[in-house]
């Protein structure tokens, strides 16, 4: 009998998964999945468990700083999922099996006061480092404007790419026509593998907030057409290319927020082409719906009725501008946590 997950990929969709527990990956590499991606909270969450205590105590005992052990343990773990979907790497010619590794939030910490400039050029040597030698790893890159100024060097330098924390059809524009630039400096521009990760639940919640006059129907629907509209962008613009590898989207934050949402809510609706990066719950909550069946959704739109208020009532200026804003305080807090949370595991340890 197919499971649940078996028939998600089944559709179309390629399975990662948003997390690095080497748990985890192991568990849901057998389900289907065929990538993962990490971040600090993921990192501070595995460290907090305790079981990585013994890494821990020989990273502290080389003399490292508590930033570097927190580096040192992310790349740990990443490489170690990256071992685990090597498999896939290989047998789809570099086309799946990757580990997204992310960068610096800290650099886009507004009381550092960086320059777009200066925020670019570091992301160039983070990732040109964070990359070398490491054949199915993605590096992640914000789409903020320090991020979106350093995607073209990068993608020139032969670094393949996540570019995250997309909320609208401007930021991907900018981040996909940044890259392909790259890519066209590179010996050969097929050798590109990119990936642009748009956020779905957030959006929703934004219209909850922002835009209460939606109807019923639209209310909850904005996340789903916004993401499907990008990927519907994406994919005819990489098929006019015809490079050897695909250049995806990345349906991300698919997690629900409301608890009356079906945990397939987002899921069901962009199942069938690209990516999705799911959380562990909610690979495990529909792996519990028996019989359940997935089919290609992603390039189905809501009626017309809907998309016209939508495009109506929804300013999706106010609502790039909106997340983005939240979304940034949400990326370098949790990299500040994580390294305190290694000066505790020191003094705990000692």
């Amino acid at each position: 009998m197919t499971t649940p997950l078996e028939s998600l990929t089944k559709s179309g969709t390629k399975l990662w998964l948003d997390s690095v527990d080497p748990d985890l990956v192991r568990e849901n590499r057998s389900l289907g999945a065929t990538g993962a991606t990490s971040n600090p909270i993921i990192i501070a969450d595995l460290l907090k468990s305790g079981r990585f205590d013994a890494a821990l105590e020989q990273l502290l005992g080389e003399g490292l700083s508590d930033e570097e052990v927190a580096w040192a343990m992310t790349d740990k773990l990443v490489t170690h999922a990256q071992g685990v979907f090597e498999d896939v790497y290989h047998s789809t010619s570099g086309n799946d099996g990757y580990v997204s590794f992310e960068l610096d939030p800290l650099l886009e910490d507004l009381a550092l006061g960086l320059t777009v400039e200066e925020q670019a050029s570091r992301y160039v040597e983070l990732g040109k480092s964070w990359s070398e030698g490491r054949t199915n790893r993605l590096i992640k890159v914000p789409a903020t404007a320090g991020g979106l100024a350093a995607l073209e060097d990068l993608a020139a330098a032969g670094v393949n790419l996540n570019v995250t924390l997309i909320f609208s059809d401007r930021q991907y524009q900018l981040a996909r026509d940044a890259v392909w630039r790259g890519a066209q400096r590179r010996p050969d521009p097929g050798t590109l593998k990119s990936v642009y990760s748009i956020f779905i639940s957030r959006i929703d919640v934004y219209s909850e907030k922002h835009v209460p006059d939606l109807s019923a129907d639209a209310q909850g629907q904005v996340g789903i057409v916004n993401a499907k509209r990008i990927w519907r962008n994406n994919d005819r613009y990489w098929r006019d290319q015809q490079l050897p590898l695909k250049q995806e989207i990345v349906f991300a934050s698919t997690g629900t927020k409301k608890p009356e949402d079906p945990a397939d809510k987002y899921v069901s609706a962009l199942a069938g082409s690209d990516i999705q990066t799911n959380p562990p719950a909610t690979n495990a909550a529909i792996q519990k719906m028996v019989g359940k069946t997935f089919s290609r959704e992603v390039d189905r739109l809501p009626g017309e009725q809907v998309l016209r208020e939508i495009d109506a009532l929804v300013d999706f200026a106010h609502l790039e501008a909106t997340l983005m804003r939240e979304g940034v305080e949400k990326f370098a807090d949790p990299q500040k946590a994580l390294i305190a949370l290694i000066g505790d595991k020191r003094s705990a340890l000692a």
